[in-house]
């Protein structure tokens, strides 16, 4: 039997793309990471071409690097793939030295500087380590420890004795071959024929992270509300993406985790801008939210950009105010509830804080119905003067359409309630125990306030309301609530 084997020819060229695409293509995640797509322009020659992109991040996922032909039309074979993230610092060069000698610039107490020599013993560098993103920052920190010891501390010899301490600003003769200036990613790309076209890169990084903002203000009277949303994007990828086409994703994608501005205003769950072009457009995609951002952004590394999203008003809202009288005892706060539940002090403390939430419908009837990314909202009121009070703040989850926003914004001042147990019986034989209470509310206000008033039964599963003074309603298997008026004064 004979056989035919295509060999192919070790001929090594080397390709330095220092800038990508000027329109790099970014999604990024509000679970601080981000998915980037970009041009990488290839001139492959027959053989092993070697590839050094010096345009990445810092917090680059390595094996999440896909390379490939956006029109099909060609297979990249990557024979060897090396991820860099260890730009040239003062404490690297030093690594370098090491065993060596070197100048030392000492600045003198009247201005003047002279030169001294010191033999590099121990730098002092710390090397980068991709532990800390895959096992946690316990794990890194951990193995560095015992790795490592008193690593992280220069060690000179001047004049013969040894220093912990640098003796000046040290003078390198050079950089050197293995030095890079930015974080770099290195192919080998094996081509059995010369090819020029261009490719696609695309990676998963750290360090991006967006969240949405909600600033909703309530006339002075009335609870129509005007709400104005905000998207911040944050970078801290060591990466500065010039002119890039930003989608947001929203919602909860499995991850795995180390252990550790134009007017717009929304209506019936679209949004428009003064000029005719919406700056954020939303969509589904597969079980979530993207938001496109219609114009190209640049952000630069370490830097937080907001784009408006959402303006609307007329919104329809509700002021429910709760009283849930039992204060957490914190005795028994890291017991089992089946151990404690039979214990006769427990839940006897009374909470007298009445808290105010605020309740409206993402729905298009009511001047919203877009599906709304997870954030922190922001209340505020207009005084007499027609300056904003701020009056409170929460965060709100993802929220579809058509679905009840509810959020605490803190006690009311003029509520408040006690809750007292007034009877305790307990048969163990029989196996029942009895409780009465009494919850009182006093409103200091003006005017009438409609409180709603939440039980907890946390006694057993099985149980029954014997006798009460105004009606429940059921919640769930373990939670009862009153609606009680409470009148001025």
């Amino acid at each position: 039997m004979r056989s035919t084997c295509a060999f192919l020819s070790l001929v090594f060229f080397t390709i330095s793309i220092a800038a990508l695409d000027a329109n790099p293509r970014i999604t990024v995640y509000n679970q601080n990471f981000a998915v980037v797509r970009q041009t990488v322009p290839l001139d492959l020659v027959r053989g092993v071409n070697s590839i050094r992109i010096t345009d990445v991040t810092a917090h680059l996922e390595p094996d999440s690097v896909i390379l490939r032909d956006p029109a099909g039309k060609r297979a990249i074979q990557i024979l060897e793939q090396n991820y860099r993230a260890d730009p040239v610092s003062q404490d690297l060069l030093l690594s370098l030295f090491e065993g060596k000698v070197i100048d030392f610039l000492v600045q003198r107490p009247d201005g003047s500087s002279v030169t001294v020599q010191g033999k590099v013993v121990r730098s002092g560098y710390v090397p980068h380590s991709s532990a800390m993103q895959r096992y946690g920052v316990q794990y890194y920190a951990a193995q560095t420890a015992m790795a490592q010891g008193g690593a992280g501390q220069s060690i000179i010899e001047v004049d013969g004795k040894l220093r912990f301490n640098l003796p000046g600003i040290p003078l390198f003769p050079s950089l050197g071959d293995d030095i890079i200036l930015k974080p770099m990613l290195q192919w080998l790309i094996a081509s059995d024929q010369a090819a020029k076209f261009e490719a696609e890169m695309s990676y998963v990084t750290g360090g991006m992270n967006w969240e949405a903002d909600y600033n909703i203000v309530a006339p002075e009277q009335g609870d129509l509300l005007e709400i104005v949303g905000w998207v911040t994007i944050d970078n801290q990828s060591g990466r500065t993406f010039e002119n890039a086409q930003i989608k947001l994703m929203a919602g909860d994608v499995n991850k795995i985790q180390p252990a550790s501005p134009g007017m717009a205003y929304a209506v019936g769950g679209t949004i428009s801008s003064l000029s005719g072009q919406p700056p954020v457009t939303e969509r589904n995609f597969e079980d979530y939210h993207i938001y496109d951002l219609a114009r190209p952004a640049t952000i630069r590394d370490r830097e937080t950009k907001q784009v408006e999203f959402i303006r609307a008003d007329g919104i329809k809202s509700a002021r429910i105010y709760v009283y849930d009288g039992m204060k957490t005892d914190d005795r028994y706060r890291n017991y089992n509830p089946m151990s404690i539940r039979q214990e006769r002090e427990y839940g006897v403390l009374s909470n007298p804080k009445v808290w105010v939430m605020r309740e409206f419908v993402n729905s298009e009837a009511n001047h919203l119905g877009m599906p709304l990314p997870r954030g922190r909202a922001r209340f505020y009121r207009r005084d007499l003067d027609g300056r904003l009070e701020f009056t409170g703040e929460s965060n709100i989850d993802h929220t579809p359409r058509d679905e009840t926003i509810r959020v605490f914004t803190g006690s009311a001042f003029d509520l408040v309630g006690e809750r007292t147990r007034t009877d305790f019986r307990i048969d163990n034989a029989r196996m029942w125990l009895d409780e009465s209470f009494e919850i009182k509310l006093r409103n200091h206000k003006k005017e009438a306030a409609e409180v709603r008033i939440v039980e907890h039964l946390y006694r057993g599963s099985s149980w029954n309301i014997t006798a009460s003074s105004s009606t429940h309603l059921k919640i769930d298997s373990q939670t009862i609530e009153f609606r009680v008026e409470v009148g001025p004064g």
